[in-house]
């Protein structure tokens, strides 16, 4: 296909399709999921693109639906860990969590994600239409749509700011000078999708929809139910869009109303009915508040506090770009955000050299092309979807982590609640964060964290009775973070590797870029977080706490990351016990009342759980020493004896040579008689393969052991054979394809990334507005991010391995990316990796660093053999030892460096 004029002017970088799914007005299903989407983080939308009848779906990240479940553990909760461990201890998969009515399935439910409101534009003069085309351009992150009828060629353009957040729209007149004639509405809740499932309690709220008298504005005023116990009992949301008209009309009328009892408005549908304009804008905000007042009396209110804010700060936006002739700059609103959106976009880009004819094909065409492709992905679907994880990262990014659907959902009830899943999810859409470039995201993700960091202690306490420790719960909404679901089958109180994991990103954000000032953000619950930052019990003092308020920044070495590891860390520590132990040949042992181990001996961690497996014969997931939380204990520890290494506080040697003791009694890792490393270090249990979940193969992704050990390496590749080769019963779910294709790529397979990538892409993985599903099959119908965030992150692992002193160029690339290039990556030891780029064909590798610290001392490797390197010209010696061969380089700040590696056949 060649790009056309037109196209070239949409975009450089972007997407774009032929085709629309419009969204019914009565019944709607999943047609949302093919709308394009924009976001700043905490605002954004989805859009149809219908030529006569688009459909804006408003979004905050901060939307979550109350649940009538109580918000707390159960005490009992903690009386049971003696009676876990031992029976755990002697094989006893009979035990059963209960709860104090002896229920054994205990769920208390997170709050769930929901859509704002679903602004509809009627156009009032339809034609035949022509020549239709959406599209969005990644580097502005604009979307737009064109068509044309026979009143001329339409177009209208939206993003949202990341310099004023709201979300703009420009609808323009026709080319040929024919008026703007529509009408602007919302649509009831209870017409949008999944409002009523059959369990929905979203038919409790109360809503209005308002039109000011002079219609300046259309909005939704949202409470929630008002559930005992609820932090949003007195909560609920709004959103509102402030209508600007050039050279025509505007009036206020009222429209036929529906019978919906949770609509309490005296005036059940008002719009805004638009005359022969020449231009229309439309600026729109949402947001969530704690305090809307009692929701006995908020049918009679006249006016809303909410409301007012809401048109004030669009009206900020109207004023701040009101052009000389009173009218609404557009161009110089985009440019603003332009600025710092394309930053972030245009920091990365890949190109990858083939299927050049398709690089210019819209949405549908690539992806059926793909789908055809046998054993391959095609070089030009890949750069889009690369481009297009990017792009949506960026959107998400800022405020929050993303949620399971990002930051956009066209229904109510989705799938999962829309929550943060911590033990799978949330880590794959993030893992590409700190390698690519992606700061804006990095502290969202610490803000995300720190909102949660509360009921992350109280965890540790409620299950284990712990005191200055942390233990993530393997669910989040948002709001909160504490254990809700425990049973044998989903024993989540058990789960101990969710800190370190969690914690992981952001010590990952540390190596990239070194220590820097977190601003404290908004939505940031500081008071809550004075008893978690600090090393010691207690937290910081009232006149520390006063000091950073007073700053308004955190200290990421300080006050963020060594507090945190360090309660991490008193996670394992007193999870040990010396009462359950494995004795010299490697037997588990019980003796109540030990208190120290002898020489030779281990811990037992115990209880654990790998999420969501069990051995064969042993049909509880409760068990002892899963393989991730030793992998979990270990990388643990080494990062808090880094942060303690670097930071050199007063007492810092009696805290290292702590946690280095802890972990030379850390269970061994054992392996199967083939040779593969097994999920349990228990002789006790038999391996299960016949499972979709990869968490024993945490030493490969996301810790980094297999780097330095290649007898470990060995064994986690054997491992992951076994996986592929006995799990027959479930492989749809594409977060499992993501985490394989991760630890391939840590494994050093190229062929076994793009392997794990393609079930995603040739099923039904990706819809025509290039975002994901949860399944290849869509079985679970769930609109889901992991699987496009995943494969950014896969990517940037098979060209580029890095770890606190070495980098690795090209340890996975793929046999049939024979030429191409990628810029801008960073890698886990404070250097940006300005260029990267190989050709088979030339027979070699070019990669230029950039230092963010002077002296940097590292280890440079390549993945493919070479038998020659010039470091800017000249040629260096090889180093080689036991494991890997080298050159060594010493790297000043700012100044860039090339070396080029010669491919040996």
């Amino acid at each position: 296909m060649t790009e056309s004029t037109e196209q070239r002017q949409m975009f450089k970088k972007g997407n774009f399709s032929l085709t629309y799914t419009e969204i019914p007005i009565l019944n709607p299903g999943d047609e949302w999921r093919d709308g394009m989407v924009s976001g700043n983080g905490e605002n954004g939308y989805i859009t149809s693109g219908s030529p006569y009848r688009d459909c804006f779906i408003f979004q905050n990240m901060w939307f979550n639906f109350p649940s009538s479940a109580p918000r707390e553990i159960p005490g009992e909760l903690t009386g049971q860990l003696d009676d876990a461990r031992r029976n755990v201890y002697l094989l006893n998969d009979q035990w059963k969590i209960t709860d104090a009515k002896g229920s054994t399935r205990i769920r208390t439910f997170l709050y769930s994600f929901h859509p704002g409101h679903q602004l509809r534009l009627n156009v009032m003069k339809t034609g035949d239409v022509s020549g239709y085309e959406r599209w969005t351009n990644h580097e502005t992150a604009e979307i737009g749509v064109r068509y044309t009828d026979e009143h001329g060629q339409w177009e209208r353009t939206s993003f949202t700011s990341r310099t004023d957040n709201v979300s703009i729209t420009r609808v323009a007149q026709s080319s040929t000078g024919s008026k703007i004639n529509m009408i602007i509405s919302i649509d009831d809740i209870s017409k949008m999708a999944r409002s009523y499932d059959g369990v929905s309690e979203v038919s409790a709220l109360q809503y209005k929809k308002i039109v000011d008298e002079n219609a300046e504005y259309i909005a939704q005023v949202v409470h929630y139910p008002s559930y005992p116990g609820s932090e949003l009992f007195d909560g609920g949301y709004a959103g509102l869009t402030q209508v600007i008209v050039v050279g025509g009309a505007k009036k206020k009328v009222l429209l036929e109303k529906s019978d919906e009892p949770m609509n309490v408005g005296t005036e059940k549908n008002p719009a805004i009915q638009i005359n022969n304009a020449e231009a229309v804008y439309l600026i729109t905000r949402s947001k969530r508040k704690d305090d809307m007042g009692k929701l006995d009396i908020f049918a009679g209110l006249s006016t809303y506090r909410i409301i007012d804010e809401l048109y004030a700060e669009t009206n900020e936006a109207a004023i701040k770009y009101r052009d000389r002739s009173g009218s609404f700059d557009y161009e110089s609103a985009l440019a603003s955000h332009a600025t710092k959106h394309s930053e972030e976009f245009s920091a990365v880009s890949l190109a990858i050299q083939g299927d050049e004819e398709e690089k210019s094909a819209d949405n549908r065409s690539l992806v059926q092309a793909q789908r055809v492709e046998n054993g391959r992905v095609n070089h030009a679907f890949m750069e889009r979807v690369y481009d297009q994880g990017r792009y949506a990262m960026i959107c998400c990014g800022g405020s929050s982590a993303p949620r399971l659907y990002g930051m956009w959902t066209g229904e109510w009830n989705p799938g999962w609640r829309g929550i943060y899943t911590l033990d799978a999810n949330v880590n794959l859409q993030v893992a590409a964060m700190n390698t690519g470039h992606l700061e804006q995201m990095a502290l969202g993700y610490i803000n995300f964290f720190l909102r949660n960091a509360p009921d992350f202690e109280y965890n540790a306490r409620m299950s284990y009775g712990m005191h200055d420790a942390l233990q993530v719960s393997v669910n989040s909404d948002g709001d909160r973070g504490m254990h809700v679901e425990y049973d044998n089958d989903y024993p989540f109180e058990y789960w101990n590797a969710g800190a370190s994991w969690c914690l992981l990103p952001i010590f990952e954000y540390w190596q990239c870029y070194g220590n820097r000032q977190i601003p404290i953000h908004e939505s940031m619950r500081i008071q809550d977080l004075q008893p978690i930052l600090g090393i010691k019990d207690g937290g910081l003092t009232d006149e520390e706490f006063a000091d950073v308020l007073l700053r308004g920044y955190l200290d990421l070495e300080r006050d963020i990351l060594l507090p945190l590891l360090t309660k991490q860390a008193n996670f394992w520590e007193q999870i040990c016990t010396p009462e359950y132990y494995t004795d010299a040949d490697g037997n588990a042992c019980y003796q109540s009342g030990k208190t120290t181990l002898n020489a030779g001996e281990k811990y037992i961690l115990i209880p654990t759980y790998s999420p969501e497996n069990h051995p064969i014969g042993y049909n509880s997931t409760i068990t002892a020493n899963a393989t991730m939380d030793i992998s979990a204990a270990r990388d643990g520890l080494h990062m808090v004896i880094a942060l303690e290494k670097a930071l050199k506080r007063d007492g810092y040697e009696a805290a290292v040579a702590k946690w280095e003791s802890l972990l030379k009694l850390l269970p061994e890792y054992q392996l199967d008689s083939d040779g593969a490393l097994r999920e349990w270090a228990m002789k006790e249990y038999t391996e299960n393969n016949n499972h979709r979940h990869l968490s024993h193969l945490y030493p490969a992704w996301p810790a980094y052991e297999t780097q330095t050990e290649p007898d470990l390496a060995k064994a986690a590749s054997i491992a992951l054979e076994n996986r592929n080769k006995y799990n027959t019963e479930d492989d749809t779910a594409g977060h499992g394809w993501m985490h394989k294709a991760l630890v391939m790529a840590r494994l050093k397979n190229g062929d076994g990334v793009v392997a794990s990538l393609l079930p995603m892409m040739t099923n039904d993985g990706y819809y025509e507005s290039l975002m994901t599903d949860h399944d290849t099959n869509r079985r679970c119908h769930t609109y889901c991010t992991d699987t496009l965030f995943g494969t950014v992150a896969a990517v940037n692992e098979a060209l580029l391995f890095s770890n606190t002193g070495m980098i690795e160029v090209l340890p996975a690339l793929p046999s049939d990316w024979s030429k191409g290039t990628i810029k801008g990556l960073m890698a886990r030891t404070r250097v940006e990796v300005k260029h990267l780029a190989w050709d088979r064909n030339t027979k070699h590798v070019t990669v230029t660093l950039r230092s963010l610290e002077d002296d940097n001392s590292l280890h440079l490797m390549a993945g493919i053999s070479w038998n020659k390197a010039t470091v800017d010209g000249i040629t260096i010696e090889a180093i080689h030892d036991d494991r890997n061969t080298y050159i060594p380089l010493t790297l000043q700040s700012g100044s860039d460096v090339t070396v080029v590696f010669t491919v040996t056949d």
